[in-house]
């Protein structure tokens, strides 16, 4: 008998992020897992994705540098092989080795189901009890006519580009495109972004409006509410005709438009798993499909799209899975655009009918942003009834590291004076978080209701104290008030 011929407890299907959290936590909780990948295990996030593009953005900050202190121009062959050795040093976790130490067989190949506990591995056939679908996304390609498929990169593809671009156009104003626009040109790259709408269209404007500036002052040129109408090739590129009928040059196009889920060819019809127009899984929240016995996690789904977030659920729906649990994913989501400066933020569906303030504490009041001179950025927090923090946004220096006590925050309900009474370490940017807590605490404070009583309890203290001072002076008898 060989493996694939027992009974599989929960099967895998793709090796990406939620895929190998998913994997491991089954295998982990002592279900047998079998976990199938096409290609190679890591998903976006190690070869394309998360730490290519850090990598990126950390070798083009200090290429600013260099150039703006010594007039050094970038290396970028020496900036691509910095990003394939992040990708080899972290590589060892994800590999089918280092799985299958974990419990949990690794086996390649394209997969689809055939019915009710059955599925295919390439002619193969693989019997289980549960499944986890986590076959990730892909990038979006928008059809633009005239436009050569070779004159063009995405997010999985621009890591293959030998030579820094002369002239980069990018089409899309997501974290992706600021992100990597920002840092080409860096690089030295001719950057044009093709904006639908705004940049970070999900973020709050005021924060949005620092990074736009910061993206202008490196040579980025954003055109936004515009759109691309045609294009043509040139001997040296690509001529991009857009919507007001203005044209300009490139080398090469990024396209940046968004993801779309892998979620052809899986034969989920034939096992009733739901999809929503765009070809996503849905789920409830508990990561289960309409199938009882299949579960979805990661850009597969109709949830946002971060690799912290796949991990997450993966766990959700491989222990709910195993165990039998009923455990539901947290509504806070954490989101980081990584350019400079950064944008962190949290946030939860808001209670119907709650009502909600901001504090917001600038960050030139900031101790540790003043010393490093980076005082642009802000904190901002949303709170609801109560003090109780039910979001927030940060911007300004490794935000991304600040937001996480604020994260804790809202998934666990706090409220500020939770904050606010809780010592932190000084001078650090996570002060931001702490002084708008203590603003809110103060504000609250003022109100009528509670500065009354704050009135009574104070005056109530004055007369103890005065019946205590009275009551011990010499030659009063005790328990006397010392009065005549």
């Amino acid at each position: 008998m060989t493996p694939t011929d027992r009974i599989i407890d929960f099967l895998v299907l793709g090796g990406g992020t939620a895929g190998i959290v998913g994997a491991k936590t089954a295998a982990g909780l002592g279900a047998r897992t079998v976990l199938v990948e096409q290609e190679r295990t890591g998903g976006d996030c190690l070869w394309t994705g998360c730490v290519p593009s850090k990598t990126l953005l950390s070798a083009a900050a200090q290429a600013r540098t260099l150039r703006m202190q010594a007039g050094q121009e970038p290396d970028f062959p020496a900036v691509r092989e910095r990003i394939a050795t992040a990708i080899r040093t972290i590589e060892p976790v994800d590999t089918p080795e280092a799985l299958e130490q974990a419990g949990v067989e690794v086996l390649p190949g394209r997969v689809r189901f055939t019915g009710p506990g059955i599925a295919d591995l390439d002619g193969r056939p693989l019997r289980f009890r549960q499944a986890l679908i986590a076959t990730g996304g892909e990038p979006a390609r928008p059809p633009i006519p005239g436009l050569d498929p070779a004159l063009t990169v995405t997010s999985e593809t621009v890591w293959d580009l030998a030579v820094l671009p002369d002239r980069l156009a990018i089409l899309g104003g997501g974290p992706v495109a600021c992100e990597l626009g920002q840092a080409f040109a860096r690089l030295g790259s001719d950057v044009t972004m093709i904006v639908r709408s705004r940049i970070l269209a999900k973020e709050i404007p005021e924060a949005v409006d620092l990074v736009r500036e910061s993206l202008k002052a490196d040579g980025v040129k954003i055109l936004e509410n515009t759109t691309l109408a045609k294009a043509s090739s040139t001997g040296e590129g690509v001529r991009l005709q857009l919507a007001d009928r203005t044209a300009m040059d490139a080398s090469i196009v990024l396209l940046a438009t968004g993801r779309t889920p892998r979620t052809v060819g899986l034969g989920l019809e034939r096992v009733g798993v739901s999809l929503d127009a765009r070809g996503h899984v849905i789920t409830d929240s508990h990561m289960r499909t309409s199938n009882p016995l299949i579960w979805a996690a990661g850009d597969v789904t109709t949830h946002p799209q971060f690799t912290h977030l796949a991990g997450v659920h993966a766990s959700v729906a491989a222990s709910n899975a195993v165990l039998g649990l009923r455990r539901r994913i947290s509504t806070a989501v954490p989101r980081v655009t990584y350019t400079s400066p950064e944008i962190a933020a949290v946030s939860t569906a808001s209670e119907e009918g709650q009502s909600e303030v901001s504090r917001t504490v600038r960050h030139s009041h900031l101790d540790r942003a003043i010393t490093e001179d980076k005082t642009d950025g802000f904190t901002r927090l949303l709170v609801g009834r109560g003090g109780r923090i039910i979001g927030g946004t940060i911007v300004g220096p490794r935000a991304g590291e600040s937001l996480a006590e604020l994260s804790l925050a809202v998934h666990k309900k706090l409220r500020t004076s939770d904050i606010a009474g809780a010592t932190h370490a000084y001078p650090t940017y996570s002060d931001g978080v702490w002084n708008a807590a203590v603003l809110d605490v103060r504000e609250r404070l003022r109100s009528p209701l509670t500065g009354t009583a704050i009135k009574v309890l104070s005056r109530i203290r004055r007369l103890a104290i005065d019946r205590r001072r009275i009551s011990s002076k010499p030659g009063t008898p005790p328990g006397s008030d010392g009065r005549h």
